[in-house]
């Protein structure tokens, strides 16, 4: 075999190729996040009303330093009012909420005067875990960093001396100066919480790619179970190798019977997931038929596509499936680096990767009340989409194959 080149120059490059996408594919999407971070969306809120005797509001001071101190904009700062920025939270539209309280004038005032006010002016970091861990901490060390910036930018012009009859400053003991330097507290708390057996916030992400993961299996092994049983390919067990007689089928209802075949083992590998992961695992989650319903569409939806690249393409469709629903998908779906914190092929790839869309679907019932405008309403837009487009493509090339005389053996 070694001496006839044609053997194996094909595996080898085959091989080859498919470490080298691999390894571009995997690496390059996770390496740098802080460096690829580009408008992540965080809510800016000032409820901030001023001191009495005062015009300047210093909440909105606040706003605008913040606003300021991101000029490459890797953070996309949304000014809204509370319920907004509330709302966008429990929708998984912002990774957090960056606020300065109602009373916030009134504090640095009595700071600014006395040093030594009964509580510290507070700007809240309120964090989001079910965004995700890392789209989480992004979040919470970009709001930190930019309230204690503004922090130190409003200390220095308390710190001025003011035009008093002597120049002194009201609070001239070092104890106050320092204080004065610094003078906001930050304190970081989390704006939406999520069950404690939720994987900090990955469960969602692991969940979708299990469902994905056993659509593309499910979609091989039914196919090379069929070819089996039709007699298109020899069964090898051990030492044991039986080849039934042919029957031969056209390509179109081998497709059909194929998908067929996914469509239903989707019923049952949804409810055995669920089964591991919720009832003896203890997966906390909510929404349990939603959840069901929506994990049998995505498996189903990934397994006929697989079947339909198989079907079109022959032994390069399963290498093929394998890049656009794992290779491709994983650096791409959001589970574990925000899209905001990708490069930017990899947030083109997002808009129809069907892992993205698996995620975004079991996110929102996991986590977000499976509110539509968490992302539900999309997954379950675009899985329709995918299935009905992966129909059409098997339908479309196996019809052109079978009228063209294009028969899997020759007679």
């Amino acid at each position: 075999m070694l001496t006839h080149p044609s053997v194996w120059v094909a595996p080898a490059g085959l091989v080859s190729v498919l470490a080298l996408l691999l390894s571009l594919i995997y690496m390059g999407g996770i390496l740098d996040p802080r460096g690829s971070m580009k408008d992540l969306p965080v809510g800016l809120v000032s409820e901030d009303r001023g001191a009495p005797g005062t015009q300047d509001v210093l909440g909105q001071r606040i706003v605008e330093a913040v606003r300021g101190s991101d000029p490459e904009h890797h953070v996309d700062w949304r000014v809204l009012d509370m319920s907004e920025a509330r709302r966008q939270l429990d929708s998984d539209k912002v990774y957090g909420i960056l606020a300065v309280p109602a009373d916030f004038t009134t504090k640095v005032r009595a700071l600014s005067v006395t040093g030594a006010p009964a509580a510290r002016p507070r700007i809240d970091v309120l964090t989001s875990p079910g965004a995700g861990s890392l789209g989480s901490s992004l979040a919470s060390t970009a709001m930190q960093q930019a309230a204690h910036q503004a922090s130190v930018r409003l200390g220095a012009s308390l710190s001025a001396p003011t035009a008093g009859t002597d120049g002194s400053h009201p609070a001239a003991d070092p104890a106050a100066r320092l204080l004065l330097a610094d003078p906001v507290e930050v304190a970081v708390s989390v704006g939406h919480p999520i069950g404690k057996r939720s994987g900090m916030g990955l469960s969602a992400f692991y969940y979708a790619l299990l469902l994905v993961l056993i659509g593309f299996l499910c979609a091989g092994i039914v196919s090379s179970g069929t070819d089996i049983g039709l007699g298109y390919a020899a069964s090898d067990v051990g030492p044991l190798r039986t080849h039934r007689p042919l029957v031969e089928i056209s390509r179109r209802r081998a497709f059909l019977a194929n998908s067929a075949f996914t469509v239903g083992l989707s019923f049952v590998t949804s409810s055995i997931l669920m089964a591991v992961t919720i009832g003896f695992l203890d997966m906390d989650a909510q929404y349990l038929p939603l959840l069901w319903v929506y994990s049998v569409c995505a498996t189903a939806a990934v397994g006929v596509g697989a079947q339909a690249l198989t079907s079109a393409l022959g032994a390069l469709g399963q290498p093929v499936a394998m890049l656009l629903f794992i290779a491709l998908a994983l650096p791409s779906s959001g589970g574990t680096v925000p899209i905001q914190a990708v490069p930017h092929a990899y947030r083109i790839l997002a808009e129809f990767e069907p892992m993205r869309q698996v995620t975004d679907g079991v996110r929102s019932i996991l986590y977000f009340g499976a509110r539509a405008d968490a992302g539900l309403a999309r997954a379950w837009t675009m899985t329709g989409a995918g299935l009905v487009a992966a129909v059409v493509l098997g339908l479309a090339v196996t019809t052109v194959y079978d009228r063209r005389g294009l028969r899997r053996v020759s007679r």
